[in-house]
């Protein structure tokens, strides 16, 4: 097949389902691969590590909408966009970062371990009395999401009662990220407004009654009038955080999940303490990441053989960049003591995944976990895949624990 061929088959049932044989055709190809005149991938591991760091390079931000989309304004998922820090270039990207990314310091995030891993055990006790009696278990609801959804709104500030509720709506709002389909519009944009009406609400009764947590910490700084943060730069970046803090990690969960019911040795290593949890999950990362793309706006230069200019769309497949063989030995095999580690999953550069370390550290405290407490943890029927590209994870993942 050539280029055009398979990125057509990666958009299908299969290659979604799949997408990793090919990925490893696009690899023969080189380090980029042009699609057109104004299309290039970014493939290898090497290209796509310099891409991503690489200033020049910028992310579509406010310009793109108002070039390809005429009336885009009418939608409010898209007047939120252009507010999030993945969609905003230098210095407006930097200032707003910087403010945020205090709630994801080091010191911080290794403060949340405890209340982690009682999160987490709490989960698994509610699952080992759901399926005491060989009943099967949806993982992905009552453990890869409960967990990373907990933590990010115990960060934001979320009270308890409200947070089950998030679920459907973070995943219709996720949808803008693959937005092929204006059909799928409306019910975006709907999850948008009731995302943004909850938290100019819940920031109202923070203002009230400030707390220690990050809607304070930042309704401090827009309240402070100095520039440095709008209230609507809060707001949208609020709901951004909602719903990358725990899509990505629900996906990592249910990933590394799926790796160890088909691969017994893999959760061997973790019980007997032969691997050590951070490396578990970072080849995880690696083989079968929860993000697979992102993409640029080029400028006048080359990646490998392909000449790029200030209109050419860059799409950045960071699931071909883990699997290069050019960078990993014998990619297509889960090692987690690969001497070679080092995935590209959280993207870099100045767009490097504000959230990364928390999810690592979510990853490392509920894996041991969760194959200690179930060494016989098995799939209990078939699993589906989400329909998705950009996010790859399972809709539901149901489990026996005996």
């Amino acid at each position: 097949m050539d280029a055009i061929e398979i990125v057509t088959s990666l958009t299908t049932p299969a290659g979604r389902a799949d997408p990793y044989p090919l990925y490893a055709e696009l690899l023969q190809m080189g380090e980029a691969v042009e699609l057109g005149p104004c299309d290039v991938l970014i493939v290898g591991y090497e290209a796509i590590s310099a891409v991503l760091r690489d200033p020049g390079f910028a992310v579509s931000d406010r310009a793109k909408p108002d070039k390809d989309f005429p009336g885009w304004q009418a939608n409010p998922v898209l007047v939120q966009a252009v507010d999030w820090i993945l969609n905003m270039n230098a210095p407006r990207h930097a200032r707003i970062r910087s403010l945020i990314a205090r709630a994801f310091t080091a010191r911080r995030v290794a403060g949340l371990e405890p209340a982690i891993a009682a999160m987490a055990d709490e989960l698994l006790d509610a699952i080992a009395d759901r399926g005491a009696d060989g009943s099967a278990v949806e993982f992905m609801h009552d453990f890869a999401y409960l967990l990373p959804v907990t933590v990010i709104c115990e960060l934001i500030g979320i009270p308890e009662p409200d947070r089950e509720r998030f679920r459907p709506i973070a995943r219709d709002l996720a949808g803008v990220f693959e937005l092929t389909d204006l059909s799928a519009l409306p019910a975006i944009n709907a999850a948008a407004v009731e995302l943004l009406e909850y938290f100019t609400d819940l920031a109202a009764r923070r203002r009230a009654e400030p707390r220690d947590d990050l809607l304070s910490d930042l309704l401090a700084v827009s309240d402070a009038a100095d520039g440095r943060l709008t209230d609507f730069e809060l707001l949208h970046n609020l709901t951004l955080l909602l719903v990358a803090g725990f899509e990505t990690t629900t996906n990592l969960l249910g990933n590394g999940l799926a790796i160890v019911m088909q691969d017994p040795l893999a959760g061997e290593g973790l019980r007997d303490g032969s691997v050590p949890p951070s490396a578990f999950v970072e080849e995880v990362l690696r083989f079968d990441s929860p993000v697979q793309l992102t993409s640029r706006v080029g400028y006048d230069t080359s990646v490998g053989d392909v000449r790029l200019s200030d209109q050419t769309n860059v799409i950045v497949l960071l699931g071909a960049g883990n699997r290069d063989p050019r960078r990993f030995a014998d990619p297509a095999s889960f090692d987690p003591l690969r001497p070679d580690a080092g995935p590209l999953s959280f993207g870099g550069g100045a767009h490097f995944c504000i959230g990364a370390a928390l999810a690592r550290l979510e990853g490392a405290v509920a894996f041991p976990r969760l194959v200690s407490r179930f060494p016989k943890i098995s799939a209990a029927g078939e699993p589906t895949r989400r329909n998705t590209i950009l996010l790859r994870g399972f809709d539901t993942l149901p489990v026996t624990i005996a």
